[in-house]
């Protein structure tokens, strides 16, 4: 088979217009022999090796003969996006004739991401009561009198309505221009919510249960991550049945399956599920509200953070009665045999199960080797800036998996063959760390090959590595100074400026802020759906997109759009980030260096991520600038400049300045 995908890859990058790289040749060939032999495979394919067809091509040749299809993996809706609508189908039209037959591909998201048509229709509860339409002085809504919605929500969600009558898909994806979250949720539902294909009177035209039965009957699947992970860990049919799985961006694998899997627990989301279930389910729910209330006393003054010992006794008596009392309501609201879907309804129980299922995981979490942490809402708010979290608050529990190493194994790896790919999956020239985050490693695990194909780039050519070495240590907030830069920098650059934040307040914080001091069109990330917001980017050279973590991986932007790269703080995990806290404490018990093996680490594959968003084609030239100095002067900077494409280093912003300039005026000339 590996000459057979060699001599179809050769013709679709020549049909393309592309060159021969040897690199994506090897990574090719080994993808098509893990395949043949169902050994597992690890690639790190540097940025321009051309990855996506170096494991397209061969997953597309496996499928041709198989019995079930092969399932693509990416970190993010975005790089979904990408493959979906432009990789695949470009690929597709250049083999149409040499293919032995017609590939069908298709996309599988979360239900989350269709518009509910049986909401629409009024079979859910508004989430947002009075959201669409203010009220008149005299209490007639505006709708009433003729006057339309009159706030941007409620035009929002008016459009919506109008384009879910004419899409197709139903698709937030394809819904140009985007709209923010808040409007989303009036057309849509969650799985947990949703009632589901056999209940639901919308499901035949259900655009979720369309787009799964096009996935079940196509060759080649794309989805995400987080539908992986439930998939491996709840055993969910959320995928076709499936033996073979590429990954894409497979360095966020761990991380995105844990975030899946994340559950919190507070007093007024049990206050919440009563009111619900007493409304809609017309159930007592007196022992419930007594629980939130027993609950809530028992995380009241309970400081932020992890708890290494778990909850005490008092929260896990809470927590019992919880668990306990939600389950009691939930038998009592079963649904009667012939009894008519209720949206309503369904949602009360939903919050009722989530109830049992995450007080049974609280009450066993020393058992299964969770972590378990509290919080307490606080943050960046437009305006107001950072609000402090109010301890005098009770405390929300949170708890994850300490590793999803063993849960992967189980679920994902055994029977399976799996294919991981990234730019940045090995730690120096090792593949050991990834391998064991994903369970890979130890007593019992599966055979694998790890093989690094490199990147055909000339980095000291084509980027400048600047690091603002006479900036401050960064703090909680974005610096005066680091604002300053960030302008500096900007205003050289002429916009054609991607600035990724290691958190959403600071980007919020740095948009809100820059709007004000540049001339340059200042995209946010949240303002519109993902693919709206990058699609503008790539299409406008001098407007400038600031973002977080999901546009730190998987944007690819070539061209002069994306001539600077600015990244805030190196992306170490929080001080007080209870996983990572665990996780360090957890290798430092075994022997370990926890921060080299956890933060550093963490921070290092993050890094290498988001510089390469510059360099993404032969002809790019730009700038990565890095506004932490301590890339520069501390101990560990050695090892993060390691993992980071060997671009031309420098720490004088004046030569930084003057290049920027030159390719603003490039950019400008070829516009």
């Amino acid at each position: 088979m590996s000459q057979e995908v060699l001599d179809l890859l050769e013709t679709a990058v020549a049909k393309m217009g592309g060159t021969s790289r040897t690199g994506q040749q090897e990574m090719a060939k080994h993808v098509a022999e893990s395949l043949g032999t169902g050994r597992h495979l690890l690639v790190q394919a540097g940025t321009g090796t051309g990855k996506s067809l170096a494991y397209l091509v061969p997953a597309l040749l496996h499928a041709v003969d198989a019995d079930k299809p092969v399932i693509v993996s990416t970190a993010t809706l975005a790089l979904q996006a990408q493959i979906v609508g432009r990789d695949v189908p470009r690929l597709l039209s250049h083999l149409k004739d040499e293919l032995p037959r017609p590939m069908e591909v298709a996309i599988a998201k979360g239900r989350g991401n269709y518009v509910c048509k049986y909401k629409l229709g009024g079979g859910y509860p508004d989430d947002d009561d009075g959201a669409l339409f203010a009220l008149t002085e005299d209490g007639a809504s505006r709708q009433q009198a003729n006057a339309g919605p009159s706030t941007q929500l409620g035009r929002e969600v008016v459009r919506l309505r109008e384009w879910a009558e004419e899409t197709e898909t139903g698709d937030r994806d394809d819904l140009v221009p985007g709209v923010p979250d808040q409007a989303w949720r009036q057309v849509s539902v969650s799985a947990r919510d949703c009632l589901g294909a056999q209940r639901c009177p919308m499901a035949e035209e259900c655009f979720s249960e369309l787009a799964r039965a096009r996935a079940a009957e196509a060759d080649l699947v794309i989805t995400n991550h987080a539908m992986l992970a439930i998939s491996a860990f709840d055993g969910l049919a959320v995928l076709p049945d499936f033996d073979t799985v590429v990954i894409d961006e497979a360095h966020e694998l761990q991380d995105r399956v844990t975030g899946s899997v994340t559950r919190e627990l507070s007093g007024s989301m049990v206050l919440t599920a009563a009111s619900a279930a007493r409304k809609h389910c017309r159930v007592s729910v007196d022992a419930l509200t007594q629980a939130a209330k027993a609950l809530e006393k028992s995380v009241t003054g309970l400081p932020a953070g992890l708890l290494p010992k778990g909850i005490t006794e008092e929260q896990s008596a809470a927590v019992e009665q919880v668990a306990d009392a939600a389950r009691v309501a939930l038998s009592d609201s079963k649904p009667e045999p012939n009894e008519q879907a209720d949206g309503a309804k369904q949602m009360a129980r939903a919050q009722l199960s989530y109830l049992v299922e995450i007080g049974d995981r609280l009450l066993n979490s020393h058992e299964s080797r969770e972590v378990v942490w509290a919080s307490r809402p606080g943050g960046y708010v437009p305006g107001q800036g950072y609000v402090q979290p109010d301890e005098s608050t009770p405390a929300t529990l949170y708890i994850a998996p300490l590793s999803v190493a063993g849960k992967l194994r189980e679920g994902l790896f055994d029977g399976r063959t799996i294919v991981l790919t990234s730019a940045t999956l090995a730690v120096g020239a090792a593949f050991d760390h990834v391998a064991g985050d994903l369970g890979l490693m130890g007593e019992g695990a599966p055979s694998w090959e790890g093989i690094d194909v490199g990147s055909p780039f000339d980095y000291p050519k084509q980027g400048v590595l600047y690091v603002a070495k006479h900036l401050p240590k960064p703090g909680r907030q974005v610096s005066r100074e680091a604002l300053d830069e960030i302008a500096d920098l900007i205003h050289a650059s002429g916009g054609g400026a991607l600035v990724l934040f290691s958190s959403k307040r600071a980007a919020e914080e740095a948009a809100e802020v820059l709007r004000e001091r540049v001339s340059e069109t200042i995209l946010c990330q949240g303002e519109s759906g993902m693919s709206a917001l990058v699609q503008q980017f790539a299409d406008e050279p001098d407007t400038c997109l600031f973002g977080t973590m999901t546009l730190w991986q998987g944007v690819d932007v070539p061209g002069p759009s994306c001539r600077l790269v600015v990244i805030d703080r190196i992306p170490f995990p929080r001080p007080d980030d209870p996983l990572s806290t665990a996780r360090s404490r957890d290798v430092a018990q075994r022997g370990g260096n926890g921060f080299m093996a956890v933060s550093a680490t963490h921070a290092a594959v993050r890094l290498a991520q988001g510089a390469g968003r510059l360099i993404r084609s032969a002809d790019d030239r730009g700038v990565v600038a890095v506004l932490d100095s301590r890339l520069a002067t501390e101990r560990y900077g050695a090892f993060l400049r390691s993992s980071l494409p060997p671009m031309w280093p420098t720490v004088d912003k004046p030569t930084v300045l003057g290049a920027l300039r030159r390719l603003s005026e490039t950019a400008a000339s070829t516009a």
